[in-house]
């Protein structure tokens, strides 16, 4: 029987041949890194099963979770997704193209065009909510009640580090009346960073 899991042998392997090294910071990145591959992998075969990948759950669910009118800019969208604006043009065009979202002119802005949800796309991101948090029970059964709180209160205090502090958007008004204001950042909060290219939805 094997003891431990493959980070403990990757130290192991370390703390051998560089006895002066201290990879300790490791036995949380990789583990870190190794489940995020692995939940990742999990989660998709259940966005598979409704036609879509995690970029394109991403989209919808950040348009579904915003609230009515279930619209936002594409600036709003990949801040939320942290991505870059290339990588959420090609979602945003496979997402039209199969009829889920739409793109609208901001009112506000005759230059601009906001991403709205689609009745369709509405009902099939609906569908694949109950489903995809079922598979992150199962995913996380492991851990009981109180460890999964103290992972995520962990997790958080590293999370705030890095991060900016910006909460996720409101839906954009369609009729433009008081979009400008959804566009503010809360008081105090820090300013967008330029986001990476290569990070998943939630």
């Amino acid at each position: 029987m094997i003891d431990g899991d493959h980070v403990d042998h990757l130290l192991a392997q370390w703390h051998a041949e560089m006895p002066d090294l201290d990879p300790s910071p490791m036995a949380v990145i990789s583990r870190i890194s190794r489940l995020g591959r692995i939940f990742e992998r999990r989660l998709e075969e259940v966005f598979a099963e409704f036609g879509l990948n995690q970029s394109q759950f991403g989209v919808l669910a950040a348009l579904r979770r915003a609230g009515p009118p279930f619209c936002l800019s594409p600036t709003e969208l990949y801040n939320s997704l942290l991505i870059s604006s290339g990588a959420m043009t090609n979602r945003l065009e496979r997402l039209e193209s199969a009829g889920y979202i739409r793109r609208i002119p901001d009112t506000e802005d005759g230059r601009s065009m906001l991403v709205a949800l689609t009745p369709a796309g509405k009902r099939l991101i609906e569908r694949v909510l109950r489903p995809h948090y079922e598979n992150g029970q199962r995913l996380l059964s492991p851990l009981d009640e109180e460890e999964r709180e103290q992972l995520a209160g962990l997790l958080r205090r590293l999370l705030l580090e890095f991060e900016d502090h910006v909460p996720p958007a409101s839906a954009r008004p369609l009729n433009g009346s008081s979009a400008r204001s959804s566009r503010r950042r809360p008081a105090g909060s820090a300013p967008s960073r330029t986001p990476p290219t290569a990070t998943r939805g939630t």
